[in-house]
């Protein structure tokens, strides 16, 4: 098992290394795990699912709105399925609670039937119209005037962090090398090899895949492409604290129309609820800042969607940014001339396409040239709960018992022990911030965002490195 955060990483000619470590990146070199390859996957952070992947709105797509045909539309569904038999495995928190696409207006309302065609055309079998009686019943805290919805049974919601997590900890444990703080500056070819010139050093590689989200156009450039522009897409959220749970049963998402598909509200795994996000199109792929002017227009649309949400505390508000390029499909494309893949535009769509994404990569490096050999048994992964819909430790007698630090709360606004935050600076692949350890364990991200337990959590992290 190899995770390194300093020094050289030169370690001879490797096989395939992936480049960038979020959900999609850190799923590709699980996946090339398989099989008996040196790999590995460098990382510009100190931090696995640092970008893109820990900012979004963590929601299991079911496909059922995408472009019909489309590359995108084939790897949601095949990656909604993979990802979901994957979170049952691998102990990731998930949730089924369905959707309902609302319709506010005649014209949205008109719209629904078109919607619900589209949905079976990707596979959505099950997706229905209902009207205003049902909807209501559905979601009693609905704002006044909703005159119908597509209900969409197969939508769940899910933890991002774990997910990107265990990925990458899977990888590891089956061979993979993940190399962090080790931002790429060039590729140049070198006696038939890709030398990719990193913060800590040269790597060479026979196979190269570009999966540095906000910045694959850059690297594309780095080999001389010029295929795409990524135009970083701010979205900023609210999130409400745990009170507002009960005002919300299932995602609850807006018509989509000619501006894009607007402000959604979902129950998240965490027991909060989000509103969000904007869609705002940038120069800057470092302008992670929320604004007031975008909290003021999400509660605006929260007012409409959930009038009581607004009566309820803020938690936190973030912002992420989403790989916009142009075109609504993903951009993954093969250079067999030159062994190296790009995947690329991968949006908000890529947490549940992840999976489905890596197998296809796999495969198309094969095309290219890459001997993949037979594959092999990856080593067991069992990711701790940080979700409510199972037993969190501090409930759990019989781990208690056993291990009594498993009742110590430190962090009490999101019933963190001692025990979890412990386990999370052993881990294989351990925090390297106290927000790396609040997206392992929870702490600090609760109501008080750490105003009552920072002392006792940065302490605990202190000593635990």
């Amino acid at each position: 098992m190899t995770v390194t955060t300093a020094g050289p990483v030169d370690d001879g000619v490797l096989d395939v290394v992936v480049v960038g470590a979020g959900v999609v990146g850190t799923a590709i070199v699980r996946e090339l795990a398989r099989y008996r390859l040196r790999t590995a996957v460098v990382e510009a952070s100190g931090d696995v699912g640092d970008g893109t992947s820990k900012a979004n709105t963590a929601i299991l797509h079911t496909g059922f709105d995408a472009v019909p045909g489309s590359l995108e539309s084939a790897l949601v569904r095949d990656g909604g399925r993979r990802l979901t038999a994957y979170a049952q495995e691998a102990g990731i928190p998930l949730e089924p609670i369905g959707a309902l696409l609302v319709a506010w207006d005649e014209e949205q309302l008109a719209a629904l039937p078109g919607l619900a065609g589209k949905a079976k055309r990707n596979g959505c079998d099950d997706a229905a119209v209902i009207g205003a009686g049902e909807l209501r019943a559905r979601e009693p805290h609905l704002g006044p005037g909703a005159l119908g919805a597509l209900a969409v049974p197969g939508e769940s919601i899910v933890c991002p962090w774990t997910t990107t997590l265990a990925y990458a900890t899977q990888a590891v444990r089956s061979g993979a090398a993940l190399h962090l703080n080790c931002r790429v500056a060039g590729v140049r070819p070198a006696g038939g090899l890709h030398l990719v010139d990193t913060a800590r050093g040269p790597l060479r590689t026979r196979f190269l895949v570009n999966a540095a989200g906000l910045h694959a156009d850059d690297v594309d450039r780095m080999l001389g492409l010029e295929t795409f522009t990524v135009t970083p897409r701010r979205g900023q959220l609210i999130v409400f604290d745990k009170f507002a749970r009960g005002l919300v049963r299932h995602v609850l998402l807006p018509v989509p129309g000619a501006a894009g598909k607007g402000v959604l509200v979902s129950p998240t795994v965490y027991g909060n609820v989000l509103l969000g996000p904007t869609a705002e199109d940038l120069d800057d792929k470092t302008a992670t800042g929320t604004t007031a002017d975008g909290i003021a227009r999400l509660r605006e649309k929260g007012r409409r969607i959930v009038p009581e949400l607004l009566d309820e505390e803020v938690t936190a508000v973030y912002a992420g940014l989403r790989a916009a390029t142009g075109r609504e499909d993903y951009r993954i494309d093969a250079r067999p001339d030159r062994r190296y893949v790009t995947v690329g535009g991968i949006r908000s769509t890529g947490l549940t396409a992840s999976m489905a994404i890596a197998v296809h990569v796999v495969d198309l490096l094969a095309d290219t040239g890459l001997a993949l050999g037979a594959p092999r048994t990856l080593a067991p992964v069992r990711m701790p709960n940080i979700g409510e819909a199972s037993l969190r430790p501090y409930r759990d007698d019989r781990l208690i018992a056993a291990d009594p630090e498993y009742g110590t709360i430190v962090c009490h606004c999101e019933r963190v022990t001692r025990g979890e935050i412990r386990d999370a600076l052993a881990g294989d692949i351990p925090p390297a911030t106290l927000d790396g350890l609040r997206r392992r364990t929870r702490a600090r991200g609760g109501r008080c965002q750490g105003f009552s337990c920072g002392a006792a959590v940065r302490q605990l992290f202190g000593a635990g490195r």
